[in-house]
Formats: structure tokens, sequence, C-alpha cells
């Protein structure tokens, strides 16, 4: 008998170290192992020049975050042609500061951008395990944040377009690129109505260029994807999901914060559509709520994407 109780307090005192360094881990280090993700894509035309996309997202910036600004900045070396930014930049009420040291050697680098809901709203306590609960739910009174000051720093210092429930048209190495977004899904601000009248406004812009369109949303709701595949996206971009943040190795994401299937929470996948499937980029973000500081085998991140011509 005592053999056994022995056993099964050494079990326990097992299972506690475990999750001790998993903590130790997930809080101390890898939620600062940024980490750039690279992806080829075949969507262009035949001999087209191949166009490099830099894909950032959920970059929850608190002003104390010193290493996430200087990483983010660092990407500028890459020179990507477009800069895709699929909103949450902000994660504090002084962010702001921060996304400026981040992003400023972006200046003049085409780019588009959408909000998430913590670009307008300040993060709140939270237990933390909630999240496993199913889509987190929204604090009504919770304090906003300076979206017009990011707003004018993203458009008029770095030259973006935002897409927000819009569209815009870039021509790039050759290639006219039309770009629809949506508001955020998840909290009910996606005009999705109106996407096809955006889409519409730019196909009738003339344009002598071969024409690619993409999809920017922040969360990747199946009715946002799906209204994008029916509007003839050749490829989608999305953030919000954080990879699910603490994922179990072997077994991936226990949560997407959206309805989109758990296989497609992170990473490079295909979205179907009635004609063809459509590459689908979902970023597992570069931050995280500063009320819940951990990532477990979801390593902070930004993509850089690749467009090359189709084979055949």
């Amino acid at each position: 008998m005592r053999s056994t109780a022995r056993q099964a307090l050494t079990a326990l005192g097992a299972v506690g170290v475990a999750g001790a360094a998993a903590l130790t881990w997930g809080i101390g280090i890898e939620r600062h192992l940024y980490t750039l993700r690279q992806h080829t894509v075949a969507v262009l035309p035949e001999g087209s020049d191949p166009i490099r996309i830099l894909h950032v997202s959920d970059v929850h910036m608190a002003p104390w975050q010193v290493r996430k600004q200087a990483w983010l900045a660092s990407l500028a070396s890459l020179r990507p042609d477009l800069i895709i930014d699929t909103g949450d930049n902000l994660g504090h009420e002084d962010a702001l500061r921060g996304i400026r040291a981040g992003f400023a050697g972006f200046a003049g680098v085409p780019g588009a951008y959408v909000y998430g809901s913590n670009d307008v709203f300040s993060p709140a306590p939270r237990n933390p395990f909630r999240y496993f609960s199913g889509p987190s739910k929204f604090i009504e009174d919770a304090p906003r944040l300076d979206i017009e000051g990011l707003d004018s720093f993203l458009s008029d210092g770095l030259g973006w377009n935002s897409v927000d429930n819009g569209a815009a048209s870039v021509d790039i190495r050759g290639h006219r690129i039309d770009i629809i977004g949506t508001g955020d899904a998840h909290r009910q601000w996606d005009r999705l109505d109106e996407l096809p009248t955006h889409a519409a406004a730019l196909r009738a812009q003339e344009s002598d260029l071969p024409r690619l369109t993409i999809g920017v949303t922040h969360a990747p709701y199946r009715r946002v994807l799906d209204a994008f595949a029916a509007e003839g996206a050749d490829m989608i971009f999305a953030g919000h999901t954080h990879g699910g943040q603490i994922r179990i190795p072997g077994v991936g994401a226990l949560v997407a914060n959206c309805d989109i299937p758990l296989s497609q929470s992170r990473g490079l996948s295909s979205w179907p559509s009635a004609t063809r499937p459509i590459p689908l980029n979902v970023s597992a973000g570069l931050g995280h709520s500063i009320y819940a500081p951990i990532r477990f085998a979801c390593r902070p991140e930004a993509s850089l994407i690749t467009l090359v011509p189709r084979k055949g």
C-alpha cells in the first residue's frame, strides 16, 4: 500500500515538474522566439517575375516589448514587394510608439491592412483557461485604443492602403494586384454584402497588366473565406487564431477562436471553392494578450510568401 502511494506521489510530482517546465518555456522563452515562415505559391501567369509578400499579423504590441520591435524592424531587410497586415497591431494603450519603431523601415513599400478588434479595444484581464472553452467573448466597456493614430501612421506614414471593408489596387512587378478586404468577422464587423461591389469596382478599372486578386481579413471565418472565393480570389490572407497559441506536439491546435478547421489554424493550406482550391495563409501572429503571455509549440511568426508562375 505504501509502495502504491509512493508511486502515485512520484507520478504526480513528475507531472508537476513537467507542467512547471512547460510554463517556464512558454512564458520565458518561446514567446520571444520570433520566426520567419517561408512559402512558395504558384499563382502567377507563365513567365512572370516572382512577387514577395510579407504577411504580418497579431502583433499585439506593448511599449516595453523592445525585442519584438527590433525583430519587426529587421524584416525590412527582406525587401518585400508587398506587405499584408491582417490586424490586431495594438495591445496596449501606449502601443503606437512601439508600432512606429517596428514598422518605420517599411515606409514606401506597398501595403494593405485590415483591423482586428484589439486595434479598437484595449485588452482586459480574464481567466486564460477560458480561451479553451470556445471563441472569445467581448468586453463591451473595454477602453478604446488609438485606432485613429494607427490608421494615420499606416496610411500617411507608411503609404499603405486600408482595405477594412474596402479595396485597393497596386501595380507590382508587371502585375495589377487587386486587394479586397473585410472588417473583423469575430466582432461581426465584416460587411460581406459590400464585398461584390468593391470587387466589381476594381475589375472595372482598366489595366493592360495581368491581374491577381487577394483577399485580406483578420478572422478567417468560413463565411468570409467563401465570400472571397465567390469573388475570384487567387489567394487569401488572415490572422486572429494565434495558431492556437498553445499547441500539443503531435496533435496541433486545440482551439482556433473561430470556425475554421483546426488543421488550418496556422500556416499555408488550401480553401475549397467551386472552381479550384485557393491558397490560404493564416498567420499565427507575433504576439499575445498582455494578460496571457505564453506560447507553447507555437512560435510567434511572420510569413514571407513568394508568388511564382503556375507550372504548365
